[in-house]
C-alpha cells in the first residue's frame, strides 16, 4: 500500500511542479505544493461536505439516541477525519516526503496540529465575532490566513521533519 501511495505521490508532485515555473519568482517550490494540496484538499473537503448534506442527510435532523445533530454539524462530523487523513496523505506523500519520521508519528503529529487549528478557529472567532464584534466572515478569513501560516511551520518543522536519530 505505502509503494502505491508513494507512486501517486510522485504522479501528483509532477502535475503540481509542472505549473510550478509560473510562480517560481514568488514562492519556493515547498510551499507552493503546500498550498496546491492544501486549496485541493479543501476543494474537496467543501464538494464531500455538498454531498453529504444534501445527499446522505437531505438537510435532516440525525439521532443519535441521546443526542440530534443538525444536518450540517452531523456532516461536518462525518467529513471532517476523512477530510483530514486525506490532507495528512497529502502533505506526507507530496509535500513533505523527505521526512524519515514514521508514519504513525507523523500522523499523531498532523492530527496535534489540526487539533491546534480547531481550537485556534473556535477561539479566534470567539474573540473577533463575540468579543469585538466583527462580522464572522473576515473574521474566518483573518484567522485561515493565521492558521495556514502556523500550520505550514508546524508541519515542516514539527510533523514531517528530519530525524536527526533516523527513523523514531
Amino acid at each position: 500500500m505505502r509503494n502505491y501511495l508513494v507512486r501517486i505521490g510522485l504522479r501528483l508532485q509532477k502535475v503540481i511542479d509542472f505549473t510550478y515555473p509560473l510562480f517560481r519568482r514568488f514562492v519556493p517550490l515547498q510551499i507552493y505544493r503546500y498550498g496546491a494540496c492544501g486549496t485541493a484538499n479543501i476543494v474537496f473537503d467543501w464538494i464531500l461536505y455538498f454531498l453529504v448534506y444534501n445527499f446522505l442527510f437531505k438537510g435532516r435532523f440525525f439521532s443519535l439516541g441521546l443526542i440530534t445533530l443538525s444536518p450540517h454539524i452531523a456532516s461536518l462530523v462525518l467529513t471532517f477525519p476523512v477530510s483530514t487523513f486525506s490532507g495528512f496523505l497529502l502533505q506526507k506523500y507530496v509535500t513533505f516526503t523527505a521526512s524519515n519520521l514514521r508514519g504513525r508519528v507523523q500522523l499523531v503529529r498532523y492530527l496535534i496540529i489540526v487539533l491546534t487549528n480547531l481550537i485556534t478557529n473556535y477561539a479566534g472567532l470567539k474573540l473577533f465575532v463575540d468579543g469585538l464584534n466583527f462580522y464572522p466572515t473576515p473574521s474566518k478569513m483573518i484567522i485561515t490566513v493565521v492558521t495556514v501560516i502556523c500550520s505550514y511551520i508546524g508541519q515542516k518543522k514539527f510533523t514531517f521533519r528530519m530525524s536527526s536519530r533516523g527513523k523514531e
